[in-house]
């Protein structure tokens, strides 16, 4: 008899490793419970589809937070593999000049319409609007959503794929957690997601103004730059996101969550305090905006800053080169572009099975890891779910050994 496979929700680590197993003789059915597939994946792709990032591997592998976990699978499915395999789909692709890998068309639509139409070929089942209510042992509880009824159905092996909690009205509603003992899981926080800070209201003239290249630090670590928006509700960009690891490293320590601003870093301290010195026939302002301190730049002076500094240009200037912002947490979890935290590496074996039940294995943003945005959260999504795929082929060829 053949062989059944489930897999639960069709994002990108569900539909790699359905292609993974696709190769062989196997019944697979993938659930997914909104009405089409990987929708997180296609809103990522709305502005620009950022597969990947083209970057030496040693360094890329830098960026996540697991490195020695994940470091197998993201080297052998690298940025050129991922390439290699966008095209076998028809899907050309090209590096920007900041490293990252895009199709050319930028969109995710297409390469997505391609990728099910070629596991459709390879004979994987899709069921939307179906959701799993629970899981025990090899046994799945689903509900067709369409008629409200249900089934319980049994496989051979059964794959997790049903993302973390962000950005839940897209599916990764995190639901899946209770069908897992809670000391599995390490609890989910937001990742690449804006901060927060109660602004005073002489900030709202500069709600959504960008402060441009500023460098950017937590706690003694190498600074950044980037551009960061101001936002009704704090600070919000890839700059910010960087932070975010750090960060949440501070509170976990019980430390206050502060991040430090350099406004100018193309100025040293002495070149910046001399352009500040006051001038009769010019107000304070002017003297700002020509020592680079542009209006969304002035008005964070103003809001950190004593007032009696401002008119001690040595002393603002180390402000300026030093500006500390005491930030109050994180956007809301489910704005988050996505999730640290998750399924722990010691609950699963190196095939991502876990280890309390053998009939399951889990990939993608489920798992404990996080990255930066910039190709780095998709490219651990595939991996993983191939890592998975095999996982599952190598589980069902030892049961007949």
């Amino acid at each position: 008899m053949t062989q059944r496979i489930a897999i639960i929700g069709a994002g990108p680590a569900g539909l790699m490793a359905a292609e993974v197993l696709s190769q062989f003789d196997y019944d697979i059915h993938v659930y997914e419970q909104k009405p089409s597939a990987a929708r997180k994946f296609l809103m990522a792709g709305k502005t620009g589809l950022n597969i990947s990032h083209a970057e030496p591997i040693e360094q890329f592998v830098q960026r996540y937070d697991q490195v020695e976990w994940l470091s197998p699978w993201v080297k052998q499915w690298d940025a050129a593999w991922i390439q290699q395999w966008m095209m076998g789909l028809g899907i050309e692709t090209y590096i920007g000049s900041s490293g990252r890998v895009f199709p050319i068309e930028m969109k995710a639509a297409p390469l997505l319409r391609a990728w099910l139409k070629r596991l459709s070929l390879d004979g994987v089942q899709f069921h939307y609007r179906h959701q799993v209510l629970d899981l025990q042992s090899n046994q799945l509880t689903i509900q067709n959503l369409v008629d409200g009824s249900n089934q319980a159905l049994g496989f051979d092996a059964i794959i997790m794929a049903c993302g973390a909690v962000s950005w839940s009205r897209l599916g990764s509603d995190g639901a899946w957690q209770k069908w897992l003992q809670p000391e599995s899981i390490e609890a989910f926080q937001a990742s690449n997601a804006g901060v927060e800070r109660v602004w005073s209201k002489f900030m709202q003239p500069v709600f959504g103004q960008p402060l441009k290249r500023v460098n950017a630090w937590v706690d003694q670590a190498e600074p950044t730059q980037g551009d960061i928006i101001i936002s009704h509700y704090g600070l919000e960009s890839g700059l910010i996101y960087k932070q975010g690891r750090a960060l949440r490293q501070q509170v976990k320590s019980a430390q206050p969550m502060q991040l430090t601003l350099d406004l100018l870093p193309d100025q040293s301290v002495e070149q910046l305090a001399k352009k500040l010195q006051p001038s009769k026939k010019q107000s304070l302002t002017n003297v700002w905006r020509k020592a680079g301190v542009d209006a969304a730049k002035a008005a964070l002076v103003r809001e950190l800053v004593d007032k009696s500094l401002w008119h001690e240009p040595a002393l603002l200037a180390v402000k300026i080169k030093h500006l500390d912002i005491q930030l109050d947490g994180f956007r809301p979890i489910d704005e988050a572009i996505s999730c640290a935290g998750g399924v722990k590496r010691s609950v699963l074996n190196d095939g991502l099975q876990l280890k309390s039940n053998p009939f399951v294995f889990v990939c993608g943003e489920m798992l404990d890891w996080d990255a930066p945005t910039g190709g780095y959260l998709l490219t651990a999504c595939l991996a993983t779910g191939r890592a998975a795929g095999e996982g599952v082929q190598n589980y069902l060829v030892s049961l007949q050994n």
